[in-house]
């Protein structure tokens, strides 16, 4: 058996386990915890590292086992773990995408609201040649992670001709993107909002990402002219972003939310 934290933030929901009771497998550990019907279910696991001298590690791996560079969502989980459990408010944690800086602005039991430091995102403009539909216009979006973002006017995120989960999925894999992408379709609703879907690489649809979040309103600031301060939203809920300049860091709010904590089979 082994011990877990599981955590969501907007519905994008996550393993917590400390590395120590991790096997030398991660990517089997992670589709095995993963699974919805034979397990704790999870759209990935987040390895949890606590150095000597007090640095904090993370290793994220995906439902099928592919490891990422990190995930806005899953950072954000594993700082409300540490509010809760360790009562540490504030906490830079390294993923292989850089080092992400969480603080716990309001805690109400489980459920904290976390502002999280993300990086400067890089945003330019491309063009994807999906056989059999032509040329998709879009942004690749860097996060610390890769993005591909496509824009639509659509109300159900179509994109032509085809659902969004359906183009998403053929993006995902293009031979353009060797390590694949996290894919967004998003409407700009106004100056200061947008609404969008995520097909993410290595799981599928989710109902939230905070990198796709993030990627999202990157390219609508730099791309559509957004304020530099808006609200985004997909099927989980709302977060906040402020992305002041171009050269600056951009910072995102939102909530997660600690839901249990137990043992799980390894399947050994």
């Amino acid at each position: 058996m082994i011990p877990f934290v599981k955590a969501h933030a907007c519905g994008n929901d996550f393993l917590i386990v400390e590395e120590e009771h991790a096997r030398d497998d991660h990517a089997a550990l992670a589709r095995r915890l993963c699974a919805r019907n034979t397990s704790v279910g999870a759209d990935g696991v987040e390895f949890l590292e606590r150095k000597p001298d007090g640095e904090m590690l993370l290793r994220l791996f995906n439902a099928d086992g592919s490891e990422a560079e990190l995930s806005g969502n899953g950072t954000r989980c594993v700082a409300a773990w540490l509010a809760v459990n360790d009562h540490i408010t504030s906490v830079t944690l390294q993923t292989a995408g850089g080092p992400r800086t969480c603080r716990t602005l309001d805690m109400r039991g489980e459920l904290c609201m976390i502002a999280t430091d993300m990086g400067v995102p890089q945003v330019m403009p491309r063009m994807v040649d999906v056989l059999g539909i032509g040329k998709v216009d879009g942004a690749d979006v860097n996060v610390g992670n890769p993005h591909f973002v496509i824009f639509t006017e659509a109300e159900d995120f179509s994109s032509h001709g085809l659902a969004w989960q359906e183009l998403g999925a053929k993006i995902c894999t293009h031979p353009d993107f060797p390590a694949g992408t996290n894919v967004e379709f998003v409407r700009v609703l106004a100056p200061e909002k947008i609404e969008f879907r995520i097909y993410e690489r290595g799981v599928g649809p989710t109902h939230s990402s905070g990198t796709g979040t993030c990627a999202s309103s990157a390219a609508s600031i730099a791309l559509r002219g957004c304020d530099t301060s808006l609200a985004a939203s997909s099927i989980g809920g709302e977060q906040q972003v402020v992305w002041p300049a171009r050269d600056a860091e951009m910072q995102l709010t939102g909530p997660a939310e600690v839901i249990c904590v137990g043992k799980a089979s390894t399947g050994e």
